[in-house]
């Protein structure tokens, strides 16, 4: 077996070209005979060298390392737009329901296609300023809630699951800890056969997850919305149409 199967390409395609330049400079001595210019210029090469390698690292790498992290950032809101079509928007309109504050933020939730990043800097100002305070409890439709918000995140289980495999969350701090809050509320819920009947400490407890969920969903969603209206026109076209936070969103266009 040929030795050349045991390197790598990098590492053939190296002594190829070391080869190359030998025989390049053999061939120059042969036909000048200038030992003298052959090794000045030899040297004058190799006192360059480390300015060309950092040449390499510093500007060629640098362009790739961006190029790829660009390219690992698309793959990323592709993730965070399927959750929020998957899960997310659900979540966000319905827990919506029990915030009895909700109209405080929801001006600094409704946006058009005007806004400008101070606007989106401004929203997301806002709500992480928000006092959240569900109030899920003392609800008449309280368990309804719980039941189908259970139901609903245990059939979105193994999705969750795939998200949470994706080696580009790595890359998005905020957006991991929001699926960790949502598959915990997950569990939580699973977790108890009878909704309608647990202590009020239990409620309370249950309340806490979801509200730690929907803080996390509202920040995710602001921030997916700036990035849909700065790259996929169209994609935010129906994101502006489906807003959980506008009464007046209807997904078919009037004339």
């Amino acid at each position: 077996m040929s030795i050349s199967k045991y390197l790598g390409w990098r590492v053939r395609l190296g002594i190829l070209l070391v080869l190359i330049s030998i025989t390049l400079y053999g061939v120059n001595f042969v036909i000048f005979h200038d030992s003298r210019d052959l090794f000045f210029y030899l040297g004058i090469d190799i006192a360059f060298l480390p300015i060309e390698v950092l040449f390499v690292v510093l500007v060629i790498e640098s362009a790739i390392s961006q190029r790829d992290r660009t390219i690992l950032l698309e793959k990323l809101n592709m993730v965070i737009g399927t959750f929020f079509s998957e899960v997310g928007t659900h979540l966000v309109k319905n827990i919506s329901e029990f915030d009895s504050k909700v109209k405080k933020i929801r001006e600094n939730l409704i946006v058009s296609d005007d806004w400008s990043r101070a606007d989106f800097l401004d929203a997301s100002r806002q709500i992480r300023n928000y006092n959240y305070r569900l109030n899920i409890i003392d609800s008449e439709k309280s368990f309804e809630f719980l039941e189908s918000m259970k139901h609903f995140l245990i059939d979105k289980r193994n999705f969750l699951l795939v998200l949470l495999e994706n080696p580009s969350l790595l890359e998005h701090e905020t957006f991991t800890e929001l699926l960790r809050a949502v598959f915990h509320l997950t569990e939580e819920l699973e977790q108890r056969n009878d909704l309608r009947h647990l202590s009020r400490a239990d409620y309370e407890h249950l309340e806490l997850d979801t509200e730690r969920a929907y803080k996390l969903l509202i920040y995710e969603w602001l921030q997916y919305m700036e990035y849909l209206m700065n790259e996929y026109p169209y994609l935010f076209s129906l994101a502006l149409r489906t807003n959980p936070f506008d009464p007046s969103a209807k997904v078919e266009i009037e004339d």
